[in-house]
């Protein structure tokens, strides 16, 4: 039987720190659905090179690998609410500078713009980490999901203030990035309602935890690190491709944003009986289970490149996404103590979003520049996924089977 937030026995500390953070996922986040809408498009208008179409998506998650580590490091040392006001800031001025870019008609200005959001992006991540500082151990998984269903208002809300926004001035997409700054904005006197408290600074004589190469070697961080990573990299690699597949192939770009807002309510949407799945059924189950529909999205857009095609197999992505990530997200944050927390979570972003980064610039070069023609390049970009799924796969396997006493 499912239970909302209230029915849980958890302090009433972590049930408000967890409503703020849906709050902050669904109106923060929707900037995110916005610039990967027409990020791409923006940048086909702008680049020398229609290979480097995708290029300004790349550098938001490039931006988002270089910021995890520094990023998680300043929150352990002055608190979540801190690090979190500086990734709304970093996102207003990425939309301002993206705007300026848009606006002088220069794609290295627009691709700086990009570069600086990666920071908000890197902040947005840890919503879901800050969601278990203050939750018992029954609450951790639920706490999870339900930030991570946040992003369901921000699915709806970003793509159409995209259809609202983006040929609203002279210039296109410029009032997108313009209502971008608007909601960080609006998004920041959020976090004056979290109350998460500063990690006490260490004695001398506490222990320090493993270093960060003893925690990689840990099988169950190594592996919900690997599922994370092949998780994100290819919901992100078929989805920075779809707007210019969906365009390249005859359909509008309002089909577009209609598409991508159908793949993100099917990342978020689950999340709300994700962490009762993970519960019931046990982590490496959920996330198994994930990595089998990420492969069945592949196969979907391999049939056939109509409207319906796209809206099914991006459908697919997300629910595979949302598993397969909420899954080693929970795997990890119970396989960590309090003390490697700071350490283990900039890594592990570090390692997941440099993932995402090579998986965004392969998108472009995909799509634009691996055949004659958009149905050629989409399906370029649904066999790379091949590869990845057989890794995480073998390496979840290779978990399950370990002897229980060693595991």
């Amino acid at each position: 039987m499912s239970s909302s937030i209230a029915d849980i026995p958890t302090p009433d500390k972590a049930v408000r720190n967890v409503i703020v953070l849906v709050l902050a996922q669904a109106i923060l986040g929707a900037q995110m659905a916005m610039v990967f809408v027409v990020g791409g498009l923006a940048g086909q208008t702008l680049a020398s090179n229609i290979c480097f179409a995708t290029l300004p998506i790349s550098l938001i998650v490039l931006g988002s690998m270089f910021a995890a580590t520094p990023l998680s490091a300043f929150m352990q040392r002055y608190g979540r609410r801190a690090g979190f006001l500086l990734g709304t800031a970093a996102g207003a001025t990425g939309g301002a500078i993206g705007a300026y870019g848009l606006y002088l008609a220069s794609f290295p200005i627009f691709l700086l713009g990009s570069l600086i959001t990666g920071i908000y992006m890197s902040a947005q991540g840890f919503y879901r980490f800050a969601a278990t500082d203050t939750a018992s151990d029954e609450f951790r998984p639920k706490a999870i999901s339900y930030v991570m269903a946040g992003g369901l208002a921000s699915a709806i809300i970003g793509p159409q203030l995209v259809k609202v926004t983006s040929q609203i001035m002279v210039i296109p997409f410029m009032g997108t990035y313009l209502a971008v700054i608007a909601l960080n904005v609006i998004g920041t006197v959020l976090f004056l309602f979290l109350d998460i408290p500063k990690p006490a600074p260490p004695s001398q004589d506490a222990s320090i935890g493993r270093s960060r190469l003893e925690l990689l070697r840990t099988p169950r961080i190594a592996v919900a690190v690997i599922c994370a990573a092949v998780s994100y990299a290819l919901m992100n690699l078929v989805m920075t491709s779809t707007p210019l597949a969906v365009v390249g192939c005859g359909f509008s770009e309002n089909n577009a944003a209609d598409v991508v807002t159908g793949h993100v309510l099917a990342m978020f949407a689950p999340s709300f009986f994700t962490g009762h799945l993970i519960a019931r059924f046990g982590v490496e189950k959920i996330m198994g289970l994930g990595l089998l529909i990420l492969a069945s999205a592949g196969v979907v857009a391999l049939q056939g490149v109509e409207l319906e095609n796209f809206f099914i197999a991006l459908i697919l992505l997300g629910l595979g996404w949302n598993f397969g990530f909420i899954g080693a997200t929970s795997m990890l944050a119970s396989s960590h103590t309090p003390e490697e927390r700071g350490r283990m979570q900039g890594l592990n972003d570090l390692i997941v979003f440099g993932t995402v980064t090579l998986a965004s610039l392969s998108s472009g070069g995909l799509m634009n520049c691996s055949g004659g023609d958009a149905q050629t390049g989409w399906a370029s970009v649904n066999l790379a996924m091949i590869p990845c799924l057989t890794l995480a796969g073998g390496a979840l396997i290779w978990l399950v089977m370990r002897p229980k006493e060693t595991a």
